[in-house]
């Protein structure tokens, strides 16, 4: 194995860090050596994690914080550094879709509801933004890496969830510019990329794809069918690239996006 793909030594945040795809990054960040700071707003979970975590001989710490608010997060940023000295990278694993950013097969698209978009908006792009500004400061000094979490709806229309969509177009824009402005300041100090999940199966989307039962909704079956590996993704499959990109191995990367998404952006139709 490349010597350079580990994150022995490494402190990384992640918010988000109480869901589902957060579970995985956390535990993909400990196996490969690294310590983590668990940010979230549910204190239970988050505390649930980290213990579970250091009685397997692991270093991690319940960060409780909204991803919006600056004074949690600088609290947080405080107690990530008395516990670990030091933060090398950032996840900005919070996000998600939510009702009223979605729009129905059946609805006036003409009556949108303008503020259900926002709030999917607001809490998908500046709920990345704001922790950025407030923990890549710290990165910065250092060197390090932060990786945001984009979609396949960035770049391919899909119906119903527009809010979600436009907030992942702006998260890959963000990326792109961001990893720029960082690069005229700082050189390769640090680095920042967006992983592009496909399909999985998450609180957020459960209803949409699944039935009470289990089986595949009408959308659910779409989705299947137009992925080439005609299955939804495991969390743990993001693993891997995710701590590529945290890691010195991806040091000559920044400002791109990486897929991992089973063929379904590659695949036509047809």
């Amino acid at each position: 194995m490349n010597s350079t793909l580990t994150l022995q030594d490494k402190a990384i945040i992640v918010t988000g860090g109480t869901g589902i795809l957060g579970n995985s990054f956390i535990k993909g960040i400990v196996a490969a050596g690294g310590a983590v700071g668990i940010l979230g707003r549910n204190e239970q979970v988050a505390t649930e994690r980290a213990e579970a975590i250091t009685k397997r001989g692991g270093k991690a710490i319940a960060l409780i914080a909204n991803v919006m608010d600056e004074a949690q997060l600088l609290s947080a940023q405080v107690k990530m550094l008395d516990a670990f000295g030091r933060i090398d990278g950032l996840v900005n694993g919070a996000g998600g879709n939510m009702p009223g950013g979605v729009v129905g097969p059946d609805q006036d698209v003409f009556s949108l509801n303008m503020e259900g978009l926002r709030q999917v908006m607001d809490l998908n792009l500046y709920g990345t933004l704001v922790p950025t500004q407030i923990f890549g400061k710290t990165i910065a000094e250092r060197g390090g890496s932060i990786v945001n979490i984009s979609s396949v709806s960035s770049t391919s229309a899909i119906t119903r969830v527009l809010g979600y969509s436009l907030a992942k177009s702006a998260i890959d824009s963000y990326t792109r510019w961001f990893s720029l402005e960082l690069a005229n300041r700082y050189g390769d100090k640090v680095r920042m990329n967006a992983l592009v999940p496909g399909f999985f199966l998450t609180e957020q989307n459960r209803t949409l794809l699944t039935n009470p039962d289990g089986s595949f909704t009408q959308r659910g079956e779409l989705i299947v069918q137009n992925t080439p590996f005609k299955r939804l993704g495991s969390p743990d499959e993001l693993i891997g690239a995710l701590v590529w990109l945290l890691s010195d191995a991806s040091s000559f990367v920044t400002g791109t996006t990486v897929k991992v998404d089973g063929g379904f952006l590659a695949f036509s139709g047809v």
